[in-house]
């Protein structure tokens, strides 16, 4: 295989509680995301989608198991990512331009300040910030802005985004988000942004990761995750009628029944069958815990991790890539 942008193997993280209690936040996570890919990390608050993302950039040290980036170890590869965390922190006594010129000093090499210039100047004259504000009297959003700036500015080869958006309006966070995508297919950058904003990530990501309870349960390309499932309805009956193949949820609406599955074969004729949406797909998996996990077999590490957690081998079920 060729080296990952990110790859993990019995990932966990536990965090001291109230009362001596501990609470894992991650738990026996093996998984690869191929380097070059857009992926949505998504799952419900509290999932383990920050800890994961601080973990790849060298900012946590697991608990037990391991993370890898770019080939090496996350402390090794800092130079070569980027990472912007929900709080954004930035120095709030400099202004837009001592920031970005920050920046630069602090990456000579790989400084792109014409990159960073296009997200502070946005898309004209009225949505440009100015060079001389401080940054203490930003709006969260002009805040987002800068802190993207800086990311992009700093041309990595990995980007690491939780939650880049929240604080944007509508259009700013489709044109921002326009940006991004563009910047990281001319570069081939590969990236990894966290949201709740699933109809975006639709539009922008090929790459899937939902973690839920502090483990993945899905992962790989979102094409071929899609193509794994159908959501069949059908007049209320048995669910023996779906046997062999998986059911991931049923839910019965009045006289008829909806069901997210995996197919093991021909399904019965009497089943009307469609391709679900992502946001079908996901909200599915989200209320159905207990589901098989999928991994494809480009995000499955190279070899099962044996950890007995539900991300071995012999839970996971793969798909052709």
């Amino acid at each position: 295989m060729t080296v990952a942008a990110i790859e993990a193997t019995g990932l966990g993280k536990r965090f001291a509680g109230v009362g001596r209690r501990e609470r894992w936040a991650l738990r026996g996570c093996s998984f690869r995301i191929p380097a070059g890919r857009v992926c949505a990390l998504v799952g419900p608050n509290g999932a383990g989608k920050s800890t994961l993302l601080a973990h790849a950039a060298g900012l946590l040290a697991p608990t037990e198991g391991a993370v890898r980036v770019l080939g090496t170890a996350p402390a090794d590869a800092r130079e070569r990512l980027a990472y912007v965390a929900q709080d954004k922190p930035l120095y709030p006594q400099l202004t837009v331009g001592e920031t970005l010129r920050m920046g630069r000093e602090l990456n000579p090499e790989r400084w792109d300040m014409a990159a960073a210039e296009r997200i502070i100047e946005g898309t004209g004259p009225s949505s440009a910030l100015d060079h001389g504000q401080r940054v203490r009297s930003l709006s969260g959003g002009q805040r987002t802005r800068v802190a993207l700036a800086l990311a992009l500015g700093k041309r990595p080869e990995l980007l690491l985004l939780d939650e880049p958006m929240a604080d944007l309006d509508p259009l700013t966070r489709h044109q921002l988000m326009g940006a991004l995508m563009a910047d990281a297919e001319e570069h081939g950058t590969t990236v990894v942004i966290s949201s709740h904003i699933l109809t975006e990530l639709a539009d922008a990501c090929d790459y899937l990761l939902l973690v839920d309870g502090g483990r993945v349960r899905l992962g790989g390309e979102v094409e071929d995750i899609l193509g794994a499932h159908r959501l069949v309805t059908g007049a209320a009956r048995d669910l023996g009628d779906l046997a062999p193949h998986t059911v991931v949820e049923s839910r019965t609406t009045g006289r008829g029944q909806t069901a997210l599955i995996r197919p093991e074969g021909p399904l019965d004729s009497t089943w009307q069958t469609a391709e679900p949406s992502l946001e079908e797909l996901l909200l599915a998996h989200l209320r159905s815990p207990d589901a098989p996990v999928l991994l494809t077999p480009s995000a499955g590490p190279p070899q099962g991790d044996g950890n007995g957690d539900g991300n071995g081998d012999h839970d996971r079920t793969a798909v052709a890539a």
